[in-house]
């Protein structure tokens, strides 16, 4: 499918542009659900983003910010702007099946704190959205899989899948997603969004359907950086729900997109040529100039051995899933999708020496990584180091170690250390399909990510161009 550089419709228009619109009455907020409402119908058929639409809660949600706008009760800026949310955080009005079909019934009697804070902001849920089985790599066999709207050949990420797909598609004005590995990070580069990974802690996993709790991430997924900042500053800190959700203040993120001066970026090269392809790199080098051109001084790094923390991401990942799962597996093995049910075999194959030395592992990684971050203010990584990739590719994703190391170093270890990053579309492909940059920047540098992101949007306009959609 064709780009274009404009955002011609309502359904392309960034979050904070629909707030406005609603906050001032040109539009009211039944209208745009409405309007989403129809052109989910209408789309979502071939792309398959929804597990669950939930179209009368949501229409009851808009009327009633509209009846609180109308009283001069405005609740902030996503008030009554619809949005979507991975079917893995809990809401009591729908089902959360976390991409499983053991769960398909499941129907919680409460909503995640995430959610909970999105409505109490005055955002219309317009429904749940497809994510892999149980957010690891698959999507169950019986489940439909979300498609990319660029291009129905071409990958459409994991986890959050339907998060980066209806996004992209104009099917909603932001979304949440989560991240273990890169899911979020995935998505967002293979769908041209804006993805939001933030410091381990920092948003409450109350309510959430986990994967592995020490590596489990919840964070937004926009159009911009400025929206991805709206939205994560309603659903960051504390949660007494959630006991390792972290204690620091949460800042005004949207309020402070201006950089109070230009970043040090620190780049690898010698990790981009052992692991990141010829598109990929091609993207990398063209940041670096547009980064540059901003007055940002980007230096040569040597980052920790990022291969060897991807490989034992998925050990580590293992474990902890296995435990996730113990209710369920082995009992139920046979309602397992292949990719869950095997990362639960190795989880449940190693020992405890094996787990010590992993945790040792980590540990060490994340010391190395603090050490080369108080050097520098943000570490340029691509989105995903293979350009673009399309479906059969993405097949032996298992058993290709070029491959997998490709999709998996730039992610994996980042959420093994914690640190926050930001995914940004950045380029295009022949085939004119989205490549994405990642900067990574300290714990609690999410001010940083999206004062950067925010300039670099500035000078480019790669998040403004979306799919052009058959009857879209």
């Amino acid at each position: 499918m064709n780009t274009t550089s404009a955002n011609t419709g309502v359904e392309f228009r960034e979050l904070h542009e629909i707030s406005r619109l609603i906050q001032t009455g040109q539009l009211s907020s039944r209208e745009v659900t409405a309007a989403m409402l129809d052109r989910i119908d209408r789309l979502d058929p071939s792309l398959n983003a929804f597990a669950a639409v939930m179209r009368e809660s949501a229409l009851a949600e808009a009327e009633r910010n509209d009846e609180r706008l109308a009283r001069g009760d405005w609740l902030g800026p996503l008030h009554g702007v619809p949005i979507a949310v991975k079917d893995l955080a809990y809401t009591h009005d729908a089902p959360t099946a976390a991409g499983t079909t053991i769960h398909s019934d499941f129907r919680p009697d409460f909503d995640a704190t995430v959610v909970s804070r999105l409505r109490a902001a005055g955002a219309v849920v317009l429904g749940k959205l497809r994510l892999t089985e149980g957010a690891f790599t698959g999507h169950h066999p019986d489940l439909p899989t979300p498609v990319n709207p660029w291009d129905s050949a071409t990958w459409s990420g994991v986890s959050s899948s339907g998060s980066g797909v209806a996004t992209s598609a104009g099917l909603c004005f932001g979304s949440l997603g989560s991240d273990t590995g890169g899911s979020i990070r995935l998505p967002s580069s293979a769908n041209g969004v804006t993805g939001l990974k933030p410091t381990w802690g920092r948003v409450s996993r109350h309510g959430i359907f986990a994967l592995a709790p020490s590596l489990d991430h919840i964070g937004p997924m926009t159009r911009s950086a400025r929206d991805a900042a709206i939205i994560l500053e309603t659903i960051a800190g504390h949660d007494p729900h959630d006991p390792t959700s972290a204690l620091e203040p949460v800042p005004r993120y949207s309020q402070h997109l201006r950089l109070d001066r230009s970043p040090v970026v620190g780049f690898d090269r010698e990790l981009a040529e052992a692991h990141f392809d010829a598109p990929t790199n091609a993207m990398l080098e063209s940041t670096i100039e547009t980064i540059e051109n901003l007055g940002w001084r980007v230096i040569d790094v040597r980052t920790p051995d990022f291969l060897a923390a991807a490989q034992d991401w998925t050990a580590l990942c293992g474990v902890e899933t296995a435990g996730v799962h113990d209710e369920t597996y082995p009992a139920r093995r046979s309602e397992y999708g292949p990719d869950l049910s095997g990362l639960i075999d190795i989880g449940r194959g190693l020992s405890a020496i094996d787990y010590h030395h992993l945790l040792e592992s980590r540990r060490a990684f994340t010391g190395r990584m603090r050490s080369l971050m108080a050097d520098i203010d943000l570490l340029l990584l691509p989105g995903i180091g293979v350009g673009s990739p399309t479906v059969e590719q993405m097949k032996s994703l298992g058993s290709d170690p070029e491959l997998f190391a490709a999709a998996t170093v730039p992610t994996a270890p980042i959420d093994n250390c914690g640190m926050p990053s930001i995914t940004l579309p950045a380029g295009f492909t022949q085939r004119g399909t989205p490549l994405a940059a990642q900067f990574v920047a300290d714990d609690f540098g999410e001010q940083l990510l999206f004062s950067a992101a925010h300039a670099f949007q500035q000078s480019t306009d790669f998040h403004t161009r979306h799919p052009e959609l058959a009857g879209g």
